[in-house]
C-alpha cells in the first residue's frame, strides 16, 4: 500500500540528505549534484561512510532486540530513506512473521521506490505514505488511514538518522512528543543522532556543509539527545556511540572509534 500525501515533483536541483546517504552506502539511487554534495562532506569527514554503515546497522540490532526480547510486532519507521535491503521488515519479520511495519518519508524519490518496501511476508503487512514528521498530525492521520497498525498494541517508533535535520524553529521535542503520545503504553522509541561531542571541529564542519547545501542540520549533545527519551525507560546500554549499542558479533580489532562516527544512539520503552 502506497499514499501519496504531498504530491510534490522530484527536486534535482540541489543535493537531498537521502540520496547522499544512499551514496555513503554505496547506492545507486543519487544524482551527480548528491554525489557532489557528500564527496565534500566526505573530505570534511572520511569516516561519515563509517557512519552511513553503523547507522544502518543500530537499526538492524534494535529491531532484532524490539522483537526479540520486548514482543514487538509493529513498527513506524519515518524518515525512511531510500531502500536498502535489508530493509526493517525484513528485519523484523526474520524474527515475528506476522510483524507489520509503516514507512514515511517526504522525499518523492522514496515513493518512486516504495514498492520495494512493499514485499512483506503473507502473515505480516507493509504501507508506505509520503508525509512530513514537521507536521505530525497528518502523518499520523495517515498513518492511521492506512489501516496497517494497531494502535491497541505497542508500537516501535524508528527515527534513525532523522532528528538532526530538524533544527530547533520546528521543535523537535514536540515532534517526538506528539508521536509518542499517539502510541500505546509497551511502545517503544529507537532513534540515534549526530553529535559534534566526540570531534566537535569535524562534525561542526559537516554541519556547516550540509546547511551551506541547502539541507539544515542541527548535531545535539547527549543530553540534548538524551531529552528526546524524556518519560521513557531507557533499556540497556542507554545512550551510546551508535556502534556501542548491544554490538553483536566478534569484531577484527579495527572498531571505529567514536569520534568517526559521531552518531548517539537508544532505545526506550513508553510505560
Amino acid at each position: 500500500m502506497t499514499t501519496r500525501q504531498a504530491g510534490r515533483d522530484l527536486d534535482t536541483s540541489r543535493p537531498h540528505s537521502a540520496r547522499m546517504y544512499d551514496y555513503f552506502l554505496g547506492g545507486k539511487d543519487h544524482f551527480e549534484i548528491d554525489k557532489e554534495a557528500a564527496l565534500v562532506a566526505a573530505d570534511a569527514h572520511p569516516g561519515i561512510f563509517v557512519t552511513a554503515r553503523e547507522n544502518r546497522a543500530f537499526m538492524h540490532r534494535a529491531t532484532r532486540v524490539l522483537a526479540q526480547e520486548h514482543g514487538i510486532r509493529q513498527w513506524l519507521d519515518i524518515g525512511t530513506g531510500i531502500p536498502t535491503e535489508p530493509n526493517l521488515h525484513q528485519v523484523a519479520q526474520s524474527v515475528a512473521l506476522d510483524a507489520r511495519v509503516v514507512y514515511a518519508d517526504n522525499d518523492p524519490l522514496v515513493l518512486k521506490y516504495a514498492e520495494r518496501l512493499m514485499r512483506s511476508t503473507t502473515q505480516g503487512r507493509t504501507a508506505y505514505i509520503e508525509a512530513d514528521v514537521t507536521d505530525p498530525d497528518a502523518l499520523m492521520s495517515a498513518v492511521a488511514e492506512s489501516e496497517v497498525l494497531d494502535f491497541d498494541q505497542p508500537i516501535a517508533l524508528n527515527l534513525n538518522a532523522l532528528m538532526h535535520f530538524i533544527t530547533d524553529p520546528h521543535d523537535p521535542y514536540a515532534i517526538v512528543r506528539r508521536l509518542l503520545d499517539s502510541l500505546p503504553v509497551g511502545s517503544a522509541l529507537a532513534m540515534n543522532h549526530c553529535t559534534p561531542d566526540f570531534d566537535p571541529v569535524t562534525w561542526n564542519k559537516v554541519a556547516e556543509i550540509y546547511t551551506s547545501s541547502g539541507t539544515p542540520v542541527q548535531f545535539r549533545s547527549h543530553s540534548d539527545v538524551r531529552h528526546f527519551f524524556d518519560g521513557l525507560d531507557l533499556i540497556d546500554p542507554g545512550i551510546c556511540c551508535c556502534h556501542r549499542w548491544r554490538p553483536d558479533g566478534p569484531t577484527d580489532g579495527t572498531e571505529p572509534t567514536d569520534a568517526q562516527i559521531g552518531l548517539l544512539a537508544g532505545v526506550g520503552i513508553k510505560r
